[in-house]
């Protein structure tokens, strides 16, 4: 499960000027356009089979599965409005940052007589623009979910733990994440 690409995803919609389309067969068209007509390639993303995309594109097909619904639901966030996505991705990479709301195991590397045992943090933190920049470009390179979390876990080692230059020599690890939300 890659948590944090998804939270990133998540946080799009926000930015949007127009509403996604809402039924199947439009949600479909948007898939298909943006796959320059390869029903084949829509029907992997899905989980479905290349006849099942074709009938909900000729409106044989009207009501989705729950399970189809919110594939279609979560691929089409994916592609909707992508000169407004990288309007607001490359705002937060040069001047706003991100906020990451997160319940998740910290461990540190500390100092002899400091404990280092993992524990559960509910954490709100701003992160400057430059992990901002670091995660979207690991995002776009296919980074795998651990790399996206040392690059957090970093900033938020960097901003939240040593504070500016308080607690020098600490090193923070991120683990078992419960939860995530992104906001640029």
């Amino acid at each position: 499960m890659e948590e944090i690409t998804d939270a990133i995803d998540r946080a799009a919609p926000s930015h949007f000027t127009q509403a996604p389309p809402k039924s199947a067969q439009a949600q479909m068209r948007a898939l298909v356009k943006s796959a320059k007509g390869d029903t084949a390639a829509v029907a992997e993303r899905l989980g479905v089979t290349r006849r099942t995309v074709e009938r909900y594109l000729a409106g044989q097909r009207k009501t989705p599965r729950a399970a189809l619904r919110e594939a279609l639901k979560r691929e089409v966030q994916r592609i909707w409005q992508p000169g407004i996505r990288r309007q607001a991705r490359k705002k937060a990479a040069s001047s706003t940052g991100i906020t990451v709301e997160v319940w998740a195991y910290f461990g540190y590397t500390a100092p002899v007589g400091t404990t280092d045992e993992p524990r559960l943090r509910h954490l709100t933190v701003h992160l400057p623009p430059q992990y901002a920049d670091r995660l979207f470009t690991a995002q776009d390179q296919g980074a795998s979910d651990q790399q996206m979390r040392d690059i957090m876990a970093e900033g938020f080692q960097e901003v939240y733990f040593k504070d500016g230059g308080r607690a020098q020599g600490l090193e923070v690890e991120f683990t078992g994440i419960q939860a995530i939300d992104v906001q640029y």
